[in-house]
């Protein structure tokens, strides 16, 4: 399940800059505070945290938050932003399938950026939802996303290019593709170079592999871990439509 190791994570946040963790945010503030009524939950547990983006925007939002992520490198680049902005989020490394059971439960857990799926086998995700239901409160609720197995088969690129002009180097980041459909899993092989204007180079490489699901599927887990679906949406859009247009899947669920 290792992946942004080293170099790799502190150049994550130059990857995804142009990513709407604002609307994100917003959009799971707005499930919560539907779903809460008057009495929106403040105490949040997040998995596989990253950099901390989401959690800072969530922080801002007025949630209390407890982050975990796989990634060492991750975490040390979380808590190096944390420091920066002030922020109380408390990051920590640990593993989604693991999760320690807390005196004080949460109201609400999330999972996003189809991070879910970084848990491959079907008795891993098990362990997840079941250690995200032991540590929220009575009708707590688990919002997360995953990507959608429809879209991923009709429409993956083998092979993407891309990249960043910055003031100090370039970056060129080449992503391969391979599909197993056997494990409905997806591979990306990274090949990552930073070019500085000396003429010198540096080259770094990284394979991670994710795990698409059917929605009908992921609901058979969610249920069998105890909770109630709640709602589903494409994506981070009040749209409830799923189709084999759909990348991704945001989900939330009760505990009953």
């Amino acid at each position: 399940m290792s992946s942004y190791i080293g170099r790799h994570a502190q150049l994550y946040d130059i990857f995804y800059a142009e990513k709407n963790y604002t609307k994100e945010a917003i959009f799971v503030q707005q499930l919560v505070n539907k779903y809460y009524k008057q009495q929106p939950s403040k105490k949040m547990l997040e998995l596989a945290c990253g950099t901390g983006n989401h959690a800072f925007e969530l922080e801002n939002l007025g949630f209390q938050i407890q982050a975990f992520d796989y990634s060492p490198d991750m975490i040390a680049r979380a808590r190096e932003k944390a420091w920066e902005k002030q922020s109380k989020v408390s990051f920590a490394v640990g593993d989604m399938r693991e999760l320690p059971h807390f005196e004080e439960k949460f109201e609400v857990a999330i999972c996003l950026f189809d991070s879910i799926g970084y848990v491959l086998t079907n008795e891993g995700v098990m362990q997840v939802l079941n250690g995200v239901y032991e540590n929220l409160k009575d009708k707590g609720i688990f919002i997360f996303e995953f990507w959608h197995a429809p879209a991923m088969l009709k429409s993956f690129d083998p092979v993407r290019v891309k990249r960043w002009k910055l003031a100090d180097k370039e970056i060129l980041r080449i992503s391969e593709t391979s599909i197993s459909i056997p494990t409905q899993t997806s591979t990306v092989s990274y090949n990552i170079y930073e070019f500085f204007p000396n003429g010198t180079f540096s080259h770094l490489q990284e394979a991670q592999t994710n795990r698409f699901f059917q929605l009908q599927e992921m609901i058979f887990f969610v249920e069998n871990a105890g909770f109630k679906v709640v709602s589903y949406y494409d994506g981070y859009e009040n749209n409830t439509k799923i189709d084999e247009q759909t990348w991704h899947i945001v989900m939330m669920a009760e505990k009953v």
